[in-house]
Formats: C-alpha cells, structure tokens, sequence
C-alpha cells in the first residue's frame, strides 16, 4: 500500500518507489494501493512492477476492465481521469490476454479500446501509435463501411481471437483503460 512518503507494499516488503522525476506519474497521483508482482530476474535492483489494486499487470501495462457502461467519449475521459488511456491493442499476445480477462461464462460483454475512425476508413489509435490492418483483430465483415460506426469495442466472450467490431459513439459499453505500469 502506497503511504505518504511514497511507498508500496509488495506482499511482506514495503519498497520506495524509484521516480526518474520529482513528480509522479498520473496513475501514481489518482491510486493509493497497489499490487507489484517481481518483473525481473532476482538480484537487480527494480525487481518490481506494480499496478493499482484491481488492474491487472501484463508485460509492462496495467489493464483495468470496467464494471459500469458509458458511451465512447465518457470511456475515453474516464480512463484519462485515471492516469491512463483506452486500451492500444499491438500485439496478439496482448489480444490474448485480453481475450482471456474479459471472459466471464454465458456473457458477451463488449468493451471500448482505444481505436477510432478519424475519416472514412482512416484508423486511429487513441496514443497516435500507427494502426497496422495486419495486426487488427476485427470480426468477419469489420469494420462497417461508412463513418457512423468510428468507435471499437472487443466483443468478449467472441469465442475467437478475431472480436472487434465498430459502433457508433452514443452506444455504451464497458471499456478497458491501460496505463504503464510502475517499476520499483
């Protein structure tokens, strides 16, 4: 549990954190307990990678899968409220987690990510990194044609690794907000 002075509790060891700045990061600001699980291999000094309590930790993100339903713009808001963003998808191992946290028996569920059509067919993740077709997971006949539809969501569980689908922005949905996590 992250005290006044800065600190986390990892397991039976509270740590300091280690801040390559005076301030700390926005996530920092907005949690005050945390989970840190050992990142790397015994005897280096940042061992430690640590997420708010309730996200859960892959490689170096912290993923935090919503509860409640908003509509596009409020997911994305309240993600930035939180320190972090809507999810930015790059990898198919990341998909696969993802996959494999979203899924709750006999529920299709969908959840916001950060991927929006900026123009007809112009695809956009919400941090700028480039949208590549090659690494997108849309379903069969996705994403519709037209620009009404310019928000995604992941539609779990799809049963398939293949599972976004476009909607229109007003529609609400759950939303998955990630964020780096924090090395000490």
């Amino acid at each position: 549990m992250m005290n006044d002075q800065g600190r986390v509790s990892t397991g039976s060891a509270v740590v300091p954190f280690c801040h390559s700045s005076d301030q700390p990061s926005a996530l920092q600001q907005q949690f005050s307990e945390w989970e840190c699980g050992s990142a790397v291999p015994q005897g280096t000094d940042r061992g430690w990678m640590c997420c708010p309590k309730g996200w859960r930790r892959f490689q170096g993100s912290c993923y935090f899968l919503s509860t409640d339903i908003m509509n596009c713009a409020e997911s994305a808001e309240n993600c930035t409220g939180m320190g972090s963003q809507l999810v930015v998808i790059t990898s198919s191992a990341e998909q696969e987690f993802l996959i494999e946290q979203g899924t709750q028996p006999s529920k299709e569920i969908n959840f916001y990510i950060g991927l929006f059509e900026d123009d007809v067919g112009q695809w956009q993740w919400v941090d700028k990194t480039p949208y590549n077709g090659t690494a997108a997971f849309w379903r069969k006949g996705e994403p519709s044609p037209g620009h009404a539809e310019n928000c995604t969501v992941m539609h779990l569980p799809e049963g398939t690794h293949n599972n976004w689908n476009d909607v229109r922005p007003y529609e609400r949905h759950h939303r998955i907000c990630e964020a780096a996590a924090v090395t000490v």
